[in-house]
């Protein structure tokens, strides 16, 4: 039976596709938005997100048998589509195939929606991705994906938001504003403060602005918006303080692996009378003219991406160092999750460590989530 959810004017409602482990409902929820459907094939995510929401919302089901009747009448509805075959890191397929490819069945869901609610369901959507999303295939897959919501009558507004304004870590995202044309009658839509909202905020790097101008027969809309904010919080306040640090044999192991430059950056530190962190990878890289594995250290205060867990590399390291020592171990799953601005998420005991890192290494950074619902999507006539 269809599900019907009245999305009411004063009542901001959205359903979340792709839903993972529940961090874009967290930024939502936390902007006043209420989710009222989650949707992911995967049942460890599931099992992480039920135990931080509670049972009701969440569907495990492929998006590729959802139906539009099937999804409640909301105000927004959000995807953050699968990027393995548009990130730089991986085989760059495009999005007709593989697994980033299911974002045309999330259109074709939009597009079910308006058959059977009869009128602009959703008015707005929100599509996330990484980064890539912007050159794969030479700009043409995110070409396709923008004219095909233009083609289900939104407007688009092109923007790239980096994690580390808002916690230590470096993870950029590239996120959409779809907005019906419904809604656009009730926006000042005047060509001369459109190009002025364009660069007015740092939220528009050059290349999407660049972009924009290159693709004139694509329906922009550039809503006015502030600077992101400068980071306040800094690497310290995710650290886990009671966590176990590796044993001397191992950490002396990994200070093996280190590049000189960063062993005399460890020596000098070791010295001070507090103690200073160091996210670190492991790489394959030349050293002593030998293709060697190699610990290589942050020294910007902020961590790498948090990726899922798979491969040797994938696991970040942290390092700290000062008190007259050198200690090491792995981030963990709640540094994970500070690291993406979700510090009260319940973690679910009955997960073991690896699907909790997955479920964040495959998320969206939460901070982004609200900044973007409370400046942009809650400014919007709907």
């Amino acid at each position: 039976m269809p599900i019907k959810i009245p999305a009411k004017r004063q009542e901001k409602t959205a359903a979340d596709f792709f839903a993972g482990i529940g961090l874009v409902t967290l930024g939502l929820d936390k902007a006043g938005w209420k989710t009222v459907y989650a949707l992911d094939y995967d049942s460890e995510k599931a099992a992480a997100y039920e135990n931080h929401f509670g049972k009701g919302n969440y569907h495990i089901e492929d998006i590729a048998t959802t139906k539009g009747k099937n999804v409640p009448e909301v105000t927004l509805a959000h995807a953050s589509f699968p990027c393995t075959d548009l990130s730089v890191a991986g085989g760059r397929k495009g999005i007709n195939h593989g697994e980033s490819s299911a974002f045309w069945q999330f259109a074709r869901i939009i597009s079910e929606m308006k058959k059977y609610y009869g009128k602009h369901s959703p008015p707005l959507v929100l599509l996330e991705n990484v980064e890539g999303l912007l050159t794969s295939a030479d700009g043409k897959d995110l070409k396709s994906v923008l004219l095909a919501m233009n083609a289900l009558n939104y407007h688009v507004d092109l923007l790239r938001i980096n994690a580390a304004h808002f916690v230590p870590q470096s993870r950029v995202r590239i996120f959409i504003v779809c907005i019906h044309d419904n809604v656009m009658k009730n926006l000042d839509f005047d060509p001369l403060k459109q190009m002025n909202n364009l660069s007015g905020s740092n939220i528009r790097s050059a290349k999407i602005i660049e972009y924009v101008k290159k693709n004139p027969d694509i329906r922009w809309y550039a809503h006015p918006l502030p600077n992101l904010p400068e980071r306040t919080m800094p690497l310290t306040d995710i650290i886990d303080l009671d966590a176990e640090w590796w044993p001397e044999e191992r950490i002396n192991f990994l200070r093996n692996q280190l590049h000189t430059r960063h062993k005399e950056l460890l020596e000098k530190t070791i010295k001070n009378n507090q103690y200073s962190y160091f996210p670190a990878f492991r790489r394959t890289r030349e050293r002593d003219g030998v293709k060697k594995s190699t610990v290589e250290l942050r020294m910007d205060g902020i961590a790498g991406c948090l990726r899922t867990p798979k491969g040797g590399s994938a696991r970040q390291i942290i390092v700290r160092a000062g008190k007259g020592r050198v200690d090491a171990r792995l981030i963990n799953e709640k540094e994970a999750a500070r690291l993406m601005g979700a510090h009260d998420y319940k973690l679910n005991p009955n997960l073991n460590l690896n699907q909790v890192l997955f479920g964040f290494g495959d998320a969206v950074c939460v901070n982004a989530v609200e900044w973007l619902a409370r400046n942009y999507l809650n400014m919007l006539p709907v």
